[in-house]
């Protein structure tokens, strides 16, 4: 049975390499756009699940398809992916001083029985108050346009992060533990 993993992330790639997963990446093409941005488990789950079955379609019988949706939660409200510079300027600053979780929904369906496993795992990061400099900075420096909540936790000046609870490689994007579940679970 071969194992896909229905996304582009280098870093869901480099989590599944770490866990020394034999895998290939069929990226998912489903269109993550959401109806609001009020968050629910419920909500995220839908998309991973989505997300999952896009791929699923296109595979062959005798495969563990793997997706994930990974959003920054404030205040019950989700940051998404940011549209422009500006706009990951002004997640940046509502982060700033706070406290958020990090949700990621991880989706596996087993091609060969028909059988999925759904898990959301939550860690929480709280970020220190940040100037104007740094955020500038950390968006003229990095891509955030590209990430949930307009950063990356594995690339973030030391003095961004107050302290952070919970998996870090969920913050990432991929919780190892919840992966190991479900391939338990759809018995991989």
């Amino acid at each position: 049975m071969k194992l896909i993993l229905a996304s582009n992330s280098p870093r869901r790639k480099q989590i599944l390499t770490d866990l020394k997963l034999d895998f290939e990446v069929i990226p998912s093409n489903f269109d993550e756009k959401l109806e609001d941005d009020i968050f629910s488990y419920e909500k995220i789950e839908d998309l991973a699940t989505k997300k999952c079955l896009d791929v699923v379609n296109r595979v062959d019988k005798d495969s563990l398809v793997l997706a994930a949706d990974t959003v920054v939660v404030l205040h019950n409200k989700i940051l998404g992916k940011p549209h422009s510079r500006e706009e990951a300027y002004k997640m940046l600053e509502a982060l700033s001083g706070q406290t958020h979780s990090v949700v990621t929904a991880s989706c596996g369906i087993n091609t060969r029985t028909n059988r999925a496993a759904l898990l959301s795992t939550t860690s929480y990061v709280r970020f220190n108050k940040l100037t104007e400099d740094m955020i500038h900075n950390y968006v003229d420096t990095y891509n955030p346009l590209d990430k949930a909540g307009s950063y990356g936790i594995q690339e973030l000046p030391p003095n961004f992060i107050d302290k952070f609870e919970g998996s870090f490689e969920n913050i990432v994007g991929l919780a190892p533990e919840a992966v190991t579940a479900i391939l338990q679970q759809l018995h991989y």
